[in-house]
């Protein structure tokens, strides 16, 4: 997630290029999801979070925008959605003097009129390899991709995920892929999800307020208030405004939604009595710092999240 003030709107102007390369193939629950999700295996996640620190240790600590350990995320995804049959395409962009990767994958089938579309930035800080931030989502976003495509459903809507380079320069991949697109091709998309450090070691469980945000969608908001509920799991909804990667979407007119597991923001007492873990200490310690490692996890908010994806996913996808 991108360092800004926690309420902060403002997106910065873009300087960027680009070309496209390598194409393959609080509220009540909502009534059930008309397809059963499946449980995600917070072991396979943790697997892919030890890959992208295998990643990072192999190229100088970091898997930032610019560096060669972003690059090798980028493949390292895409090879895994290659093999089980995504169509991909690996989109450029320049900023910062640099070439930046944005990872597009298409499950094949669904209305591709009507996009639902799932996404996280891949790249970290220069700082440490970025496994909470934003490793977390990232990973979750494939394992939950991954399973849509093993599990053979025929989902009504065209299910499409993206994961977004230079994210941490100011959300500068995902306002490419927007701003690349058509009004066409944006209005297809109907709504975006994004996952944004699911995993903090201090963690909370907010969920983008469907109310607050610029075309925030309030039936993506209950959907995900309902899951947690189903599991005992309380809320708080949350205005993360232009933090992350959903701010471009809904500056498009697209609906969003997502959750967070919290970063710098320190917990209070009441929500340590609420979560536990605890008060007076940050969700994310390791906020942007090299300590952002696979000991930076809480695997029981990485498990839930995870599983909170995927029945989003199926819930709206169906």
């Amino acid at each position: 997630m991108k360092l800004r003030p926690f309420l902060g709107r403002s997106i910065p102007a873009l300087m960027i290029t680009s070309t496209l390369i390598g194409t393959g193939s609080a509220t009540a629950a909502p009534a059930p999801a008309a397809l059963a999700a499946p449980n995600i295996s917070v072991a396979a996640v943790q697997a892919d979070l030890a890959q992208l620190q295998s990643i990072a240790t192999a190229n100088g600590g970091n898997r930032a925008h610019g560096r060669p350990g972003h690059k090798a995320s980028v493949d390292w995804i895409k090879g895994k959605l290659d093999a089980a049959g995504f169509t991909t395409r690996v989109q450029t962009f320049t900023s910062s003097g640099a070439t930046g990767y944005n990872l597009i994958a298409d499950l094949p089938g669904g209305d591709t009129n009507n996009i639902l579309m799932t996404g996280g930035h891949l790249d970290s800080v220069t700082a440490g390899p970025g496994i909470n931030d934003n490793g977390s989502g990232s990973s979750s976003i494939l394992e939950v991709a991954l399973a849509a495509k093993a599990s053979g459903v025929a989902f009504t809507r065209h299910l499409r995920f993206g994961w977004w380079g230079a994210e941490e320069l100011g959300l500068v991949g995902s306002t490419f892929y927007v701003n690349s697109l058509s009004s066409t091709e944006k209005s297809k998309i109907k709504t975006y999800l994004n996952f944004d450090m699911t995993g903090s070691p201090n963690p909370g469980y907010f969920v983008y307020s469907g109310a607050s945000q610029p075309t925030g969608s309030v039936a993506v908001q209950q959907t995900l208030t309902g899951y947690f509920t189903s599991i005992g799991v309380q809320t708080e909804l949350t205005e993360v405004g232009g933090r992350s990667d959903h701010a471009a979407f809904a500056r498009a007119g697209i609906a969003t939604g997502g959750t967070f597991s919290g970063a710098e923001v320190i917990k209070t007492a009441a929500q340590a009595a609420k979560w536990g873990g605890t008060s007076g200490t940050a969700f994310d310690r390791c906020y942007h710092r090299s300590c952002d490692t696979t000991s930076n996890i809480n695997a029981t908010s990485l498990d839930r999240q995870a599983d909170a994806i995927a029945y989003t996913v199926w819930t709206l996808g169906a």
